[in-house]
């Protein structure tokens, strides 16, 4: 079983996947387990052309970022599972876990991250009785997001990216995993406020 598994290998997947692996190796967070399903055929960053984003040079291309996130999740913390190759069917909560389905396999994790695009082709069995029109979209093109507060939609289940409701901005979906990363680090250390930084 994992402590925390996230759906998606995009922005928002990645930047929460980057956040909680730097935070394993505290000693309140031993013995956690992360894992990531790095599914990115339906990613946005797949065409983006990144020019307004504080750190990354102009003409940087959204495909890239999406392969050298990977390998900088792999090098630097790779204790947190990769799983490639797999697409989510379906979502199942039992006692004090959740069942994830996907094409190929099963997965058991006490906590999920939904970590998905926005876009009403969103598919993933058991999430149906969260979806509503999305509040920062042109209704014309019928954006969903999964109805939540502060990324939380039920206890153990989180939301992060455009699906939490954000607009479609990559420094924002990645802001918005990396402070899913941290709501769950706190909950590590038994609600005292954290985060990681790292320092020279």
């Amino acid at each position: 079983m994992l402590d925390t598994l996230i759906i998606g290998g995009s922005t928002a997947g990645l930047s929460c996947a980057l956040v909680l692996g730097s935070g394993l190796s505290k000693p309140f967070a031993k013995d956690r387990t992360v894992g990531i399903i790095t599914h990115q055929k339906t990613s946005h960053l797949q065409n983006a052309l990144l020019n307004n984003v504080l750190g990354l040079s102009a003409g940087t291309l959204g495909k890239d970022i999406l392969t050298k996130g990977k390998e900088q999740l792999a090098q630097l913390y790779p204790e947190v599972r990769q799983i490639e190759n797999e697409k989510v069917i379906e979502i199942h909560r039992q006692v004090d876990a959740f069942l994830v389905t996907t094409n190929k396999s099963s997965h058991i994790a006490k906590h999920i991250v939904i970590a998905v695009g926005y876009t009403n082709l969103t598919t993933i069995k058991g999430l149906e009785q969260y979806i509503e029109p999305h509040p920062r979209a042109i209704i014309e093109k019928e954006r969903i997001w999964l109805k939540n507060e502060n990324h939380l939609i039920e206890n153990g289940l989180y939301v992060a990216g455009t699906l939490a409701g954000w607009r479609s901005q990559f420094s924002i979906a990645a802001g918005s995993g990396a402070q899913v990363a941290t709501d769950i680090l706190t909950l590590w250390n038994n609600g005292k406020h954290t985060k990681v930084h790292d320092k020279i």
